[in-house]
């Protein structure tokens, strides 16, 4: 799992002019959800960026979305992003 947290990392700051970046997995916290599938993450991205304060919140939280989309649709179900001023 530490391998797919860390390609996470490394897409959006290869993508993203991006300062500091933590990621958490929450997954954890929905094992009881009707819908829980253990193969699919539940994360909280914790994000410093100047570029990313430099543009509305929509369309930072949308450049981050795009940048995930194939992990959106594979292997993340529900994420979280804070962009932290």
């Amino acid at each position: 799992m530490k391998n797919y947290l860390d390609e996470i990392e490394k897409k959006l700051k290869d993508n993203i002019k991006i300062e500091s970046l933590e990621i958490v997995d929450n997954s954890f916290k929905h094992r009881k959800h009707k819908f829980f599938d253990s193969k699919k993450y539940h994360l909280k991205l914790n994000i410093k960026s100047f570029f990313l304060n430099s543009i509305s919140r929509i369309n930072a939280q949308k450049l981050v979305m795009k940048t995930l989309k194939k992990e959106l649709k594979t292997k993340i179900h529900a994420i979280e992003i804070n962009i932290e001023q």
